[in-house]
């Protein structure tokens, strides 16, 4: 059954993967004028460097050898080359890759501890907690991550001088003590969205039939509100948590941008900007392949939060 399920899911997401690279890779021809002006970075070039460059990225074979021919590249892990650093676009995505991945980690633990702790504190005692939660939330959802790095760079190291502003630091501790007023922003936004799911997927649980039944049975609060509620509202929560990964690597962008960090985000908003395809199109397809990714694993995960849910059977008990 597992493995059946799991040939199905894969299938699927390679599927949901291929095609998603056709729309990465045919984004260059969207835009207007042709695809050398643009690697040319608008530079002025004689018609025989006009030709090179037609020949180097294949420009003149027709639009679907083309992207065979880049789809067998990224298979075997070559991502093409950057016009605007004139490097391997691998090389440039793992040098930044590092610090990138440790913001997220830093921002998604802030989102899980303080989403669910929130929510569960909101949903367990109610009256002016809950009313202070849910216009903390509030706040935390209508506010941009940009917003919330400009404030956070302001108080925290302007006013006060507790944390740097700028750059991803060297070596373990240093990065941590760098990145804590990214993550943070990066957070804030997510934090809301879980803290929100998980009061009202306790609420919900609250008021089902077997918590009374639990607490008629002499079971203490705390042992119903583990045992009962929280966690079978952990399906609703899990499945919100691995969604905030990958909004978490999209938001990347402009946080890393605000703090001046040399991370993924950085790049592919610089090479957006001076229309640098071949790095755009590789971290494109690098966030689409996490999205596909984390929703695999929510999905082989989500049987064992919840065993009322089968596998292929949808994620509704």
């Amino acid at each position: 059954m597992i493995v059946r399920f799991l040939i199905r899911r894969l299938l699927e997401l390679t599927g949901t993967l291929v095609a998603a690279s056709f729309l990465v890779f045919g984004a260059v021809y969207l835009a207007p004028g042709k695809p050398e002006s643009f690697l040319l970075g608008g530079r002025s070039a004689t018609p025989e460097a006009r030709a090179a460059i037609r020949a180097q990225y294949h420009l003149d074979d027709p639009f679907l050898v083309q992207y065979y021919k880049w789809l067998g590249q990224v298979f075997t892990g070559d991502l093409g080359r950057s016009v605007q650093y004139r490097r391997p676009v691998l090389d440039l995505i793992t040098a930044r890759l590092p610090s990138t991945l440790l913001l997220i980690a830093m921002a998604l633990v802030l989102v899980v501890a303080f989403g669910i702790g929130l929510g569960w504190i909101s949903a367990v005692r109610g009256g002016a907690t809950d009313t202070t939660v849910l216009v903390g939330t509030s706040i935390a959802v209508g506010t941009p991550s940009f917003v919330a790095a400009i404030a956070l760079i302001w108080l925290f190291s302007v006013t006060l001088g507790w944390f740097p502003s700028t750059g991803s630091g060297t070596g373990f501790g240093d990065m941590v003590y760098h990145l804590t007023l990214p993550a943070t922003a990066l957070a804030l936004y997510w934090v809301g969205v879980l803290a929100r799911v998980t009061r009202s997927t306790m609420l919900d649980e609250l008021g089902r039939d077997h918590v009374t039944v639990a607490r008629s049975r002499g079971i203490g609060e705390g042992a119903v509100i583990r045992r009962h509620v929280f966690r079978n509202a952990l399906g609703g929560i899990a499945t919100i948590s691995g969604l905030t990964v990958s909004g978490l690597v999209v938001s990347t962008v402009l946080v890393e941008a605000a703090f001046g960090l040399g991370g993924i985000g950085n790049l592919l908003q610089s090479s957006v900007s001076v229309k640098d395809f071949p790095v755009v199109q590789a971290i494109s397809l690098l966030i689409v392949a996490l999205f596909v990714l984390v929703n695999l694993v929510v999905d082989l995960a989500f049987p064992m939060i919840d065993p009322r849910v089968r596998l292929g059977a949808g994620r509704n008990p």
